[in-house]
């Protein structure tokens, strides 16, 4: 029988787990981060689940006869606040997952 208690004690044990990664999921949620391009004329902000939440675009860079500029200064910005969402999740979320060697994981 003595088995049993090990194995409720690591049920416990995960279930502490999953609540600790369900609080730190909602965390991430509520991160706000940012990518600017141009010296900061194009700015995009993401929250940490990589959903983007805002572009602000100073009008001085708004050129109706180069859009092109303007698309990729948004691109450049938002990939920057999304690799900074990703780093964030990972460096978040990876401390449960350390160590367990599971495929497909952090």
């Amino acid at each position: 029988m003595r088995g049993m208690g090990n194995m409720q004690g690591m049920m416990k044990q995960m279930q502490k787990m999953q609540k600790k990664m369900a609080e730190a999921q909602e965390e991430l949620g509520e991160k706000q981060l940012e990518g600017t391009a141009g010296g900061g004329m194009v700015k995009v902000v993401v929250s940490g689940h990589k959903e983007v939440l805002e572009v602000n675009i100073d009008p001085s860079v708004i050129d109706p006869e180069d859009a092109e500029m303007l698309q990729d200064l948004i691109v450049i910005a938002t990939n920057e606040a999304m690799a900074k969402a990703e780093e964030l999740s990972n460096s978040t979320m990876g401390q449960f997952t350390k160590g367990l060697n599971l495929p497909g994981m952090f």
